[in-house]
């Protein structure tokens, strides 16, 4: 187990340089060989080898001595620490012995090498010794004796005096630098220690500010959710029921939307600021997609005058795999943004697609408008988060300053890039490129018509031949309708406004409905009666939505089999993955909007419908 900066910071002295002279046996080991080759034509292999084999097995001793990482330096006794140090002792003793032979053998010229390579091996020692004064004195005092013995054999060769003295002062200032040097080196260590434990602390601090900060925002945004669907629902149901109230009800849905989008734009900026942010590979219809999103536009580019110009609707492929959801809110983005800063004149989606080997396709998706353009400074800053509302672009044109920041991260966790070139007065231009897997039964769709510039409306033509209906567009059938009976929805939420909007959708549709507050009761409500679909919250307390729809699923009450649907505002894969582990069907996610739970309820109604033909097949 490797040790963190705050464990060396709270270590002694002796346990770092225990475990920094572990650490580098290998070291000490080669520099042992090496010296002995170079030192045998001077005193002889056979002293050598003596020399070398006497080394290694002091090294070996070492290791022994020395405490491994993974054992608490607080566990090893006074006894162990000694034995550890006179172990050192004599291994620096034996590397230093070798000055002897070549001081006997190599005369005055055996003097000076040995010489120099004794402070060498202080210098090691003290290297290998850091904030320990033990194991530098074990390891720094044997070299250093054989270094004061300098003199005295320069002394004994026939030095004059002079020398003799010069050399007693050049070993005493190598000393005296030595442990200096040591002292600096270890205070330098402590500091670096120091100053890494107190980044790691101020690294975990942010991190654990950062996971609350984004639970905060998530339990804030699911708690925001829950007014913002009764709002929109609310406003849909007031427009059926007082027509002429029209203009006043549309002002109420485009207000919730819109807190809507600011709320999405702040959790995903979040999500995606943790890490947090995943994106999905499934199968998926990707004209489908495009035509369901031009839509989506249709009205509000309309509405403001402009046009909107679509190229190579018919170039796209079907079958693709990826994140259909988030391509959607990326083109959506740049669509808003084109709207929102063009004043007139006509915004052109472009859409080239072509297959790529060895299995994928190419997809170019470019939005273009006519409005003021970019400068070069705003296109440097184009992508910054927050920065529109700093430059008080929101407040002029409004939204959170997030989308293209958004937009650009979602990109590239698809594996793409999203690009921007502008002039001043000239428009802007958003390029998305992405590389789609294409499902196993997909081909490229072949041009069949001339469409160079279409309108949106010939463009929606082309996207949609053969694809499936719009969800939303479709009547809602319940699986029983040769009896004369309502459908049974059960809703549980532990919010009264949920439950209310739930109520408010369904009830034009004749449905008998039940309503529970928690799981529990939710539980007991299916002992008592047979529902034909239940709409199921998902975070509620005491139970919540999947451990009450697993023990739904356990049982062997009348709803064991009956389609739960997840009502949640977690729309992650890795949640919905866990609803869909837990037993439900299908999901919708809040803030609820009558299209969305009517196509849930469709979804379940018909998957129901098919699972009973098959069986009476």
């Amino acid at each position: 187990m490797s040790k963190t900066p705050t464990d060396e910071i709270a270590d002694s002295g002796w346990a770092v340089a225990a475990r920094h002279r572990r650490g580098t046996l290998l070291q000490r080991v080669g520099m042992g060989a090496a010296v002995g080759l170079v030192v045998m034509p001077m005193v002889g292999w056979r002293i050598c080898l003596a020399w070398f084999a006497a080394y290694i097995l002091v090294q070996g001793l070492e290791r022994l001595a020395l405490p491994s990482p993974r054992r608490n330096i607080a566990e090893i006794s006074l006894g162990r620490r000694i034995t550890t140090c006179l172990i050192l002792f004599t291994s620096a003793s034996v590397f230093g012995s070798l000055s002897i032979p070549m001081w006997l053998i190599g005369g005055p010229m055996g003097g000076v090498c040995a010489t120099l390579m004794l402070p060498a091996l202080m210098l090691f020692s003290m290297i290998n010794s850091p904030r320990s004064k033990s194991v530098l004195a074990a390891s720094l005092a044997p070299p250093m004796l054989y270094l004061l013995a300098v003199p005295f054999q320069a002394a004994a060769f026939g030095a004059p005096p002079p020398i003799v003295m010069t050399a007693a002062a050049a070993v005493i200032l190598v000393a005296f630098f030595t442990i200096i040097s040591w002292q600096r080196m270890s205070e330098a260590t402590e500091n670096q220690i120091r100053a890494h434990a107190e980044a790691e602390a101020l690294r975990l601090k942010a991190e654990q500010d950062l996971v609350a900060h984004t639970a905060f925002l998530a339990a804030i945004g699911h708690d925001l959710r829950t007014p913002i669907g009764a709002i929109l629902t609310g406003a849909a149901e007031l427009q059926s029921l007082h027509p002429q109230s029209r203009s006043t009800t549309f002002l109420i849905t485009d207000a919730g939307l819109m807190m809507k989008a600011l709320l999405d734009d702040l959790l995903d900026h979040t999500k995606i600021g943790a890490g947090r942010m995943t994106v999905e590979a499934v199968d998926f219809d990707l004209r489908a997609v495009l035509a369901q999103t031009l839509r989506l536009w249709r009205g509000p580019v309309e509405a403001k005058g402009l046009k909107l110009r679509v190229e190579g609707a018919s170039r796209m492929p079907r079958g693709v795999q990826g994140d259909s959801m988030r391509i959607r809110q990326v083109l959506n983005n740049l669509l808003s943004n084109a709207v929102k800063f063009t004043p007139s004149g006509e915004i052109t989606l472009r859409m080239d697609a072509w297959l790529e080997e060895p299995s994928g396709y190419c997809l170019l998706l470019e939005v273009q408008d006519t409005g003021p353009g970019l400068t070069d400074q705003q296109l440097t800053r184009l992508f910054n988060p927050f920065d529109q509302t700093a430059d008080g672009v929101s407040a002029r044109h409004g939204g959170s300053g997030l989308g293209l920041a958004i937009s650009r991260d979602l990109v590239e966790l698809m594996g793409g890039r999203l690009t921007a070139r502008s002039a001043e007065g000239q428009g802007a231009c958003f390029t998305v490129s992405l590389m789609l897997p294409r499902t196993e039964e997909a081909a490229a769709t072949p041009t069949t018509i001339d469409e160079s510039r279409l309108d949106i409306a010939q463009a929606l033509t082309s996207l949609e031949r053969a694809a499936p209906t719009p969800v939303a567009d479709v009547p809602v059938v319940t699986p029983e309708d040769d009896q004369d009976r309502p459908l049974r929805v059960l809703v549980v939420d532990d919010h009264d406004i949920n439950r209310r909007a739930v109520q408010l959708i369904l009830q034009p549709l004749g449905c008998d409905i039940v309503t529970a507050a928690d799981g529990l009761i939710a539980l007991q409500r299916c002992a008592e009666t047979v529902f034909d679909v239940i709409f199921m919250d998902v975070r509620m307390p005491e139970l919540d939505g999947r451990e009450t729809t697993r023990r739904l699923r356990a049982g062997a009450g009348p709803n064991a089999r009956t389609p739960v649907v997840a009502v949640t505002a977690d729309t992650a894969p890795e949640d919905v993955a866990a609803c869909q582990a837990a037993g439900m069907a299908y999901f919708v996610s809040k803030p609820l909007t009558p299209p969305a739970l009517l196509g849930a309820l469709q979804h379940v109604l018909d998957e129901t419908a098919a699972a009973a033909e098959t069986v009476a097949a």
